[in-house]
Parts: structure tokens; C-alpha cells; sequence
């Protein structure tokens, strides 16, 4: 049976984001992924986009969702390092990934996130097939 895996921070506009789009390319057949925002924003940030797309992933048609929009419970929540208290979503595993928001700064801010993320979720994956989680 797959695990369901949420990549939550606030606006779900770019680490999200992104970290769904590597864990769908990476490990669709072992996960069900989803990304979720705390607070409502207007679009996935252009830099996430564009970065992704350097490595061949298209998330033209990726949109910011919420909590709501997900399942209400799931078995991984990952938080991305958003600096803010995520409500409680019941989960089997939960870990934060602390990582910095790129969004405002240079390109290569962006690079070095989608690289991060690809990392982490890379090393998800390989616990998920171990049942480490």
C-alpha cells in the first residue's frame, strides 16, 4: 500500500512545491504525495518553476492548495522549515526540513533548494522502502 506524503509550509508556493514534484517524479509508484499551504497566496513562485524545469519536471500547472485540500490524515508530514507552528494533521511520521525559503532572492537560491529538496526526498524514499518510517 502506498504512504501518503505531505510536504506542508505556509503558502505552499515554492518548497512545497517543489519537494511534491520531486517525491511524484522520484517515488510515485511507493507514495501518494500531496503539498499544502497554512495561509492562501495567488501562484507557485516563477523561480520554482523555472528551476524545475532546468532539471526537466514541469509544474506549469501546479497551484498553492491548503490543509483542507488535502487528506485529513496522511502517514508522512513534512514540514519545509516554514518558521511557523503547522496546526496538528494526524500523521504516523513527522519531521521538519528547515530549509530556507529562496523566494525574493537570486535564481541560484532557488538551484540550491530544488537540489536540497531532491536530496531529502531521495533519502525519504529510500526510508519509506526500507519501513524505517
Amino acid at each position: 500500500m502506498k504512504k501518503k506524503v505531505a510536504f506542508v509550509c505556509v503558502h505552499n508556493s515554492c518548497r512545497s512545491q517543489m519537494a511534491e514534484a520531486w517525491a511524484r517524479h522520484l517515488g510515485g509508484e511507493l507514495m501518494e504525495v500531496y503539498s499544502a499551504g497554512t495561509e492562501e497566496y495567488p501562484e507557485v513562485k516563477p523561480g520554482a518553476i523555472q528551476v524545475m524545469e532546468e532539471v526537466g519536471i514541469d509544474m506549469k500547472n501546479h497551484y498553492p492548495k491548503l490543509l483542507t485540500d488535502i487528506p485529513e490524515e496522511v502517514d508522512v508530514l513534512i514540514t519545509m522549515g516554514c518558521g511557523v507552528t503547522c496546526p496538528y494533521w494526524p500523521n504516523q511520521h513527522q519531521e521538519d526540513w528547515g530549509l530556507d525559503d529562496p523566494s525574493g532572492g537570486p535564481i541560484e537560491g532557488f538551484r540550491k533548494t530544488r537540489d536540497l529538496i531532491r536530496d531529502r526526498v531521495k533519502d525519504l524514499i529510500e526510508r519509506i522502502m526500507n519501513n524505517e518510517i
